[in-house]
């Protein structure tokens, strides 16, 4: 009983330091026309949908938002969005790295 409820509690704490090391943006930290693209999107997302973005300030916009949104299983979908993104970003020549985007 006890060494269950130590494994609990270490698949516990190394979740949440995944997600801590995880770099994200919030919605407010978007650019407002990656916003937009978000609150366009938003209505067709699911419990498990997740997107990622990427962005420079620099000389001429250049920022992509991929979004994973008929997926089952969330960590695929964090997966396929930043997959896409990186490859968005490698496009466009963007220099900061994708992020997942939480609300």
């Amino acid at each position: 009983m006890f060494q269950r409820l130590i494994s609990c509690a270490l698949v516990g704490l190394i979740s949440v330091a995944a997600q801590a090391e995880s770099p994200v943006y919030r919605v407010s930290q978007l650019p407002e026309a990656l916003k937009a693209v978000w609150q366009r999107t938003l209505p067709e997302m699911t419990p498990a949908s997740r997107c990622a973005a990427a962005f420079d300030a620099g000389e001429g916009p250049k920022m992509t938002l991929q979004c994973s949104v008929y997926i089952r299983m969330a960590a695929e979908g964090e997966r396929r969005a930043l997959r896409l993104c990186e490859d968005k970003r490698r496009e466009l020549g963007i220099g900061s790295t994708c992020r997942l985007v939480q609300p």
